[in-house]
């Protein structure tokens, strides 16, 4: 079932980021386009060809040493925490992380997901891997501020004529910058004891590690930036520290723009400082050169150590760098596979746009005919778009993308022989090599029309064609454009055409493609489960081990079924939060298609997907979606085969079943069928309940006072001779896994140790049934720890429970808990995260209220 979507204003919304990162991205195009106006491209490709290969070569060093130093930041985090983890898998770990948040950023692809996913598997908590992210995220910034601050001050940048900002803009902001720096370290060395602020306290790093982490940070913006400045042509003018201060620069603004990696708005910012010192058209090359060097090289790297590992694991013996790899490969695969495709893509048309050489072209005159040169061109770039767009196929491990692009990539390699780009032939053949033996991880079926867009992929591929559609003008543009050049068919004076046709083949695939999707039948919206859903739901309802799948039940949610109807999700929306309660239910091997289902039902309507209280089982799932953890608390199980009522930690509950006895109080299950008998008797338990507690019904998340539902379950009760005291609905489990109750309500005049009494007497009773586990429910808050450097969150949820008592007995909840002797179990809320995150957890409050009224009224 699917409710009706949200206006459509709202679905603006989602626009904004993408729009607005392309619009940044069209200015710096303008920017280096005014600033190549009188050069031609073959300017550019002749000073490419003039760099010294010792200075490529040189610039290759320092990318990989530079690479190097930056995964001492997580050995710098690792040391801090006293962690064990040895050396090796850190630097994996870090090096994985830093290629792809340099090329795309994080929160495009998910890197902290993949970074989870290693450390996780290598023994780190979720706690101790959210303090190596900060401690890393702070040590990469300290330097940023003092070299930057530094070199700001004393080697301001010159400007170019014209350029809107003034000198004067530089000592301030390099005050600032070195202001920041210092402030940290003076802490760091006069500041031993912890920081409070508001009942959070931070530990500081040691004076030793804080200047460890200055000298390794300014090292690593050093290297940063020496590996472009051997690219550049020898320049008497231009010494290295007022580089540096150009550079840096050009990388805090790359940084602000939010654009991926930067591009476009660093290499613009560049070719505007370095004006005053070289020609644009030498500065230009030597930037396209960098990027590849500094920012795809290593993204290369990754993807055939994941391809080579993805063959070698399946040889009889592993070697043990395959064995450590194979704990966090089938997570990142997809992951990076979307990336070198789109980076494939992006090649295939940049060479359609461009000129062949002419050397290169008389050769292949004298291999091939005209026909075929000319077809592999047009036919080249029309692959080009289609690996652009099947990218984001292979991040949703849809099995049609993968077969789609494998013939894509066979073809594009043969297309680039066509035209004589050997490299490029090369390097899609390298990519179809390592992604061949990667078809196990890309497993998920569904319609690949429905899948392929979204606003910051559309943003994405228009940002490619912007850059193709100007590369081509650039390349020609001594060319008058005319009609009759559409149809002109010529070895050496047919490059323009070329670009023409097969730009225009590119478009019209998009195009096609776009029309397909929007033409696609809409998903079917009704009001309410169907009937057959209903049963679909009560047959996978009665086979869960799992109790809390009866809140399925409750009549307030939707669902989505799998194919086979053995799997569903149960949620509901409220605002733009499409939350599912708790865990898929069925069998495990069909939640991740459901997961993906879900979440592109609520992208469709433009809204955030969230998993309300979900285990800590199954996280991955979770984090291959695209989605941030945040702990709600801790779930409590009482394991019954070992539960006793004798020693002295069960002290208290004996004492109150005694108590309860001389009241005269007693302890029945009465089964299914008898509720409509006892309907008057518990409504009237309930209302006082409400009564007493000033408050309404919840719903979502836990059960109300509805015949409908509750007659569905056996219902426990206390009685004092023929008086009900108190009443709660009983959840069983398949296969008597797990026992639990849902509904709790008692009257006012009820001893005050009726609810533990009825807690004891369930816990004994399902322990005679032969039950496994008794789910006491969720202790919210519960199991944080306010230690250094811990998630914002962490720290204010572990605030709140030792400071909160006012609003919410949270600690009360779990000590009572305790008595039982439970194990503890985290609980979590997977949805988006940065600012969204307080929106969902205000719809999540509005659901469990019964709306926003509920929220603020008794």
């Amino acid at each position: 079932m699917v409710v009706a979507p949200e206006k459509r204003g709202k679905r603006f919304h989602g626009l904004l980021g993408p729009v607005l990162g392309l619009g940044l991205f069209m200015v710096a195009l303008w920017i280096v386009h005014h600033e190549l106006r009188q050069f031609h491209y073959r300017d550019v490709m002749s000073h490419i060809r003039e760099i010294p290969t010792l200075h490529l070569i040189l610039a290759l060093v320092l990318t990989l040493i530079n690479y190097g130093v930056m995964t001492g930041y997580d050995q710098l985090a690792i040391h801090f925490m006293r962690h064990s983890l040895r050396w090796g898998r850190t630097m994996l770990a870090a090096f994985a992380s830093y290629a792809f948040s340099n090329n795309v950023g994080l929160s495009i692809l998910g890197a902290s997901a993949v970074r989870y996913r290693m450390y996780a598997s290598w023994g780190l908590s979720g706690l101790e891997i959210g303090t190596v992210v900060a401690f890393s995220t702070v040590t990469f910034h300290l330097g940023l501020c003092a070299v930057g601050g530094i070199l700001l001050i004393l080697y301001p940048p010159t400007l170019a004529t014209g350029f809107p900002l003034k000198a004067a803009v530089f000592l301030p902001l390099g005050i600032l910058f070195l202001a920041c720096a210092a402030v940290y370290m003076l802490f760091c060395i006069l500041h031993r004891k912890k920081l409070s602020f508001k009942g959070l306290e931070f530990q500081l790093p040691s004076p030793r590690m804080a200047w460890a982490q200055l000298a390794l940070s300014s090292l690593d913006w050093v290297l940063a930036g020496a590996a472009l400045y051997v690219l550049l042509p020898d320049q008497a003018s231009l010494h290295f520290p007022t580089f540096m201060g150009m550079f840096l620069l050009a990388q805090i603004t790359g940084m602000i723009s939010q654009v991926p990696g930067g591009l476009g708005v660093f290499e613009s910012l560049m070719l505007l400082l370095l004006s005053e010192h070289m020609d644009a058209s030498a500065a230009g090359g030597a930037l396209v050169v960098y990027r590849l060097v500094y920012y795809l090289t290593p993204l290369g790297i990754a993807t055939v150590l994941m391809g080579t590992h993805e063959a070698l694991q399946r040889r009889a013996a592993l070697a043990r760098a395959a064995r450590v790899l194979g704990e966090w490969a089938p997570g990142f695969v997809p992951q990076i596979f979307a990336v070198m495709t789109f980076i494939s893509g992006a090649v295939l048309l940049f060479a359609g746009a461009t000129p062949i050489a002419a050397e290169r072209l008389k050769w292949l005159y004298e291999v091939l005919p005209l026909t075929a040169i000319e077809i592999s061109h047009f036919l080249g770039s029309v692959a080009g778009m289609g690996l652009l767009l099947l990218a984001r196929g292979l991040r949703l491990r849809l099995d049609s993308a993968w077969a789609l692009t494998v013939g894509l990539l066979l073809a594009g390699s043969v297309f680039s022989v066509g035209r004589g780009d050997y490299e490029e032939a090369v390097f899609l053949g390298v990519l179809l090599g390592a992604l061949l033996p990667c078809r196990p991880q890309f497993y998920r079926k569904g319609a690949l029309l429905a899948r392929l867009f979204s606003p910051p992929w559309v943003a994405a591929v228009g940002l490619v064609m912007i850059c193709s559609i100007w590369l081509g003008f650039f390349s020609y543009k001594h060319l008058e454009f005319s009609s009759q050049l559409w149809w002109q068919f010529s070895l050496a004076a047919g490059n323009a055409p070329r670009f023409m046709r097969a730009t225009v083949g590119a478009v019209i695939l998009a195009l096609l493609v776009g029309i397909a999707a929007l033409l696609r039948p809409a998903h079917p919206r009704t009001a309410s489960p169907t009937e057959s859903e209903l049963r679909t739901v009560e047959r996978v309802v009665a086979s869960s081990h799992e109790t809390s799948a009866h809140l399925a039940l409750l009549g307030d949610k939707s669902f989505v079924i799998s194919a086979s109807g053995n799997a569903f999700i149960m949620y509901a929306t409220h605002g733009r939060s499409w939350v599912a309660m708790g865990d898929p239910v069925g069998p495990r091997e069909e939640w991740s298609e459901l997961g993906w289902h879900f979440r592109e039902l609520a992208d469709r309507h433009a809204g955030w997907p969230a998993f309300h209280n979900v285990s800590s089982e199954d996280l991955g799932l979770y984090l291959d979606l695209g989605l941030t953890l945040t702990k709600l608390g801790e779930e409590a199980r009482v394991p019954l085969a070992d539960f006793s009522l004798d020693g002295g930690e069960r002290r208290g509950l004996r004492h109150t079943l005694h108590r309860m006895e001389r009241e005269h109080c007693e302890f029945e299950i009465a089964p299914a069928g008898q509720f409509d008998a006892l309907e008057p008797e518990l409504r009237r338990v309930s209302d006082a309940w409400l009564t007493l507690k000033s408050t309404r019904e919840k719903r979502f998340s836990m059960g109300c006072f509805k015949p409908e539902y509750l007659r569905r379950f056996p219902i426990a009760l206390v009685r004092r001779g023929t008086e009900v005291l108190a009443f709660a609905n009983v959840w069983e489990g398949a296969e008597k896994k797990e026992l639990s109750v849902d509904l709790m309500r008692h009257t006012p005049e009820a001893p005050p140790e009726v609810m533990e009494f009825l807690f004891t007497e369930m816990i004994l009773w399902g322990q005679r049934e032969g039950y496994a586990w008794f789910n006491m429910g969720m202790a919210p808050l519960s199991g944080f720890s306010r230690v250094p450097f811990a998630p914002v969150w962490h720290r204010m949820s572990a605030f709140v429970y030792q400071e909160g008592e006012r609003l919410y007995n949270f600690r009360g909840l779990r000590q009572y808990k305790e008595q039982f002797g439970p194990q503890w179990t985290a609980r979590y809320l997977a949805s988006p995260g940065g600012l969204v995150l307080p929106h969902i957890l205000v719809d999540l409050t509005a659901l469990t209220s019964g709306g926003v009224k509920g929220i603020v009224a008794k």
